[in-house]
């Protein structure tokens, strides 16, 4: 189980089920929602994703068609996002966690619009896996 909540600790919210993919999200609206060069997020089953407290202080803002993001009223914290066409998914923001998820993230995504100021780390190829 994982716990987590908003900067002011009005919101607190757990998660009971396993997290799915995490990833870093480089997208304009990501980079603006988080105030960063990205979002780090992983998506739980609604299922498994509960509000525990201040619940009347989370408010959701459409930021697209169909898309959400989920934030506390009072210190703005992002919590998760969601969209119309997944009811099934919450994307939890990775740092209003308070403890390690379990997993690190597989990819970046929106590459393409990256803060111009954040250079991306690249890995070295295993040589297996080396074209050469």
């Amino acid at each position: 189980m994982l716990e987590g909540g908003c900067l002011c600790g009005g919101v607190r919210f757990r998660v009971t089920g396993k997290l799915g993919p995490a990833g870093y999200c480089h997208c304009k609206q990501c980079q603006r929602a988080s105030g960063s060069a990205f979002a780090a997020n992983a998506p739980a089953r609604t299922t498994y994703f509960q509000i525990t407290s201040g619940g009347d202080l989370v408010s959701e803002y459409e930021s697209s068609p169909g898309k959400f993001r989920a934030f506390c009223r009072r210190c703005g914290s992002p919590i998760y996002s969601r969209r119309d066409t997944e009811p099934d998914i919450r994307r939890i923001r990775l740092g209003a966690l308070d403890s390690d998820p379990g997993r690190r993230p597989l990819a970046h995504v929106w590459v393409s619009s990256k803060a111009p100021w954040h250079a991306i780390p690249c890995r070295s190829i295993p040589r297996a896996l080396s074209p050469n």
